[in-house]
């Protein structure tokens, strides 16, 4: 039978006999109401209008409205007449009233009326008995009929709660067991339903899968066995060392240049719990720092320096989360960690090359371009000799060309430096008015011939910061150089100091050029980048360096800019 028609049926029944059990007990309340009823107004009244007649009979001749009150209720009586013999009784009452009615001093007539009064009440009184066996008779029906259909309902109501839910779960149960089995690749597994309903057709559907998955499984194994070597034979032959962990830690696989750079054997390492690895290796320890103390701080740009075959070595560090959706669910499951050592020790080799050529070509370069410098002057000195006006300016440019071509050599040589870790802080102590002095010193005649002005705008209050004053000066030097090489002729460049807080100061340098699009704002500081379109000359370090040196000192540097209304370049530096 199926499933749907078991539940109809159950339920059908069910509610069948609530509704048989429903009429049985209101009919049978109805019963009982009913024979109430006629006790209640057939003889309950009649033996009200007795006793009010025979305490209206024992005031007669004393009160004058005795008479009326008993000629009142036998009316009432004559009204209510129901049971055999009732009627001759209340004839006789009413004859020996009216006679009473002549002569109300006659005691006889008075015994007569008590005497018919009682017959009265008797026969009312035999009749509330007879009535109340039939209402008793009725009940004790009443609770017969409904104990047995109540124990049927129960009875059958146990057998469907017994066997109904049963039917259901277990088959449930035990497809819930199979899948399970399933689920842990356990494929022979198989589901006996004998019988007709939903779930025998589920049980068939279930086993044809099962055959399928192990079919599947039987056949794939080689493939996944060639597959899995085919990974570990990548792996041992990459150039990159790679370590590999489970979500507890151990370590599933290890390549041949991971155990070359850590010195460990292969037995030593696959297996073992990677911190447990790490106490006796300075390597793997400063590696798994990330993964047992999540939250330390990182810094992305930190190099591994390890000597390898008695060579220093440069890698970079890489940690990856390992996540996969499982077949059915959701939700990803963290299943491990790959760690990965890349080698860039010949990128690192090329970039030191590089940085070293510049410096030293950037050093040798200051010797001759100051010697230029040095005959120009000479040159210009008016007691060596005149020049005619063709020379004058050819000496003018040539002037300017040496003296851009230094600036180039300085920058270039600042770069170097900082690459190199030449470059030291000397912070102390020093007048913000110094070098905005210098500053608007050394560029007030660039600005005095593009007729731009520079104003400065110093609260009173910040007097001396502590920092270092030659990297302070070059990067104030250099945003305000640029902003009068921007700006349009005849306009301001404002140079801002300001507190900031309690411990930070402020510097701003505003021009009123033609401003930077907003998509460039974000590479502004990178090196050699040059906003596109740009017509005056310039090598694209300055900014760069000028991050350099801000950013060393623990500040910060930044830039707002709005096309067609100037740029407000500003950094911030601790006051102590």
């Amino acid at each position: 039978m199926k499933i749907k028609t078991k539940l109809n049926a159950g339920v059908g029944l069910l509610f069948f006999m609530i509704i048989v059990l429903s009429t049985l007990g209101g009919w049978f309340i109805y019963q009982l109401k009913k024979d109430t009823q006629n006790i209640l107004t057939d003889n309950y009244n009649t033996l009200q209008y007795s006793r009010n007649m025979l305490l209206s009979l024992e005031e007669i001749g004393k009160e004058p409205f005795a008479m009326a009150e008993f000629q009142k209720n036998l009316d009432l009586q004559r009204q209510n007449i129901t049971e055999d013999g009732e009627k001759e009784a209340t004839k006789n009452i009413l004859a020996h009233f009216s006679d009473l009615k002549k002569d109300k001093e006659n005691l006889s007539l008075q015994a007569a009326i008590r005497k018919d009064i009682a017959e009265l009440m008797q026969l009312n009184m035999n009749a509330i008995q007879i009535k109340s066996g039939i209402a008793n008779t009725t009940a004790q029906n009443a609770i017969a009929v409904i104990s047995i259909a109540g124990t049927l309902c129960f009875l059958i109501a146990f057998i469907l709660m017994v066997n109904l839910p049963a039917n259901i779960s277990n088959p449930i149960r035990e497809l819930t067991s199979s899948i399970h089995q399933i689920a842990k690749q356990n494929y022979r597994e198989r589901v006996q339903f004998e019988s007709n309903s939903e779930f025998g057709e589920l049980a068939k559907s279930f086993n044809t899968m099962a055959e399928k998955l192990q079919e599947y499984s039987e056949s794939r194994i080689d493939k996944i066995l060639k597959g899995k070597k085919r990974i570990e034979t990548l792996i041992d032959n990459m150039h990159d060392a790679v370590i590999g962990i489970d979500e507890n830690r151990k370590v599933l696989f290890v390549n041949d240049e991971a155990l070359k750079i850590s010195g460990l054997k292969r037995e030593n390492f696959v297996g073992k719990l990677i911190q447990d690895v790490a106490v006796s290796n300075d390597l793997v320890r400063d590696l798994i720092k990330e993964i047992i103390n999540p939250d330390a701080e990182k810094n992305p740009a930190e190099l591994l320096k390890i000597f390898v075959e008695g060579k220093e070595n440069y890698f970079e560090k890489e940690i990856l989360d390992i996540n996969v959706i499982p077949t059915g669910e959701n939700d990803s499951r963290f299943i491990g960690q790959v760690i990965m050592l890349r080698n860039i020790t010949p990128f690192k080799e090329l970039d030191l090359a590089k940085t070293h050529f510049i410096g030293t070509v950037s050093h040798e370069f200051k010797t001759p371009i100051s010697s230029i410098q040095m005959g120009l002057q000479l040159l210009e000195n008016e007691k060596i000799g005149s020049l005619n006006e063709e020379q004058q300016k050819l000496i003018k440019g040539i002037d300017e060309d040496a003296l851009r071509l230094l600036k180039i050599t300085s920058e270039l040589l600042n770069i170097a430096q900082l690459e190199t870790g030449v470059s030291q802080l000397n912070i102390r102590q020093f007048k913000i008015g110094e070098i905005i002095e210098e500053v608007i010193k050394t560029n007030r005649s660039a600005a005095d011939k593009r007729q731009i002005s520079i104003i400065t705008d110093i609260d009173s209050d910040l007097e001396i910061i502590n920092a270092d004053q030659e990297k302070t000066l070059w990067v104030l030097n250099n945003l305000v150089s640029n902003a009068v090489r921007y700006s349009n002729g005849q306009s301001d460049v404002i140079i801002k100091v300001e507190k900031i807080g309690l411990e930070n100061v402020k510097f701003s340098v505003k021009d009123q050029g033609l401003g930077i699009e907003e998509k460039y704002l974000k590479d502004i500081f990178t090196r050699y980048f040059r906003v596109p379109g740009t017509k005056t000359e310039g090598t694209g370090l300055g900014l760069s360096i000028s991050k350099e040196f801000i950013e060393a000192q623990g500040g910060s540097i930044s830039v707002e800019s709005e096309v067609g209304n100037g740029s407000i370049f500003s950094f911030i530096l601790k006051m102590k």
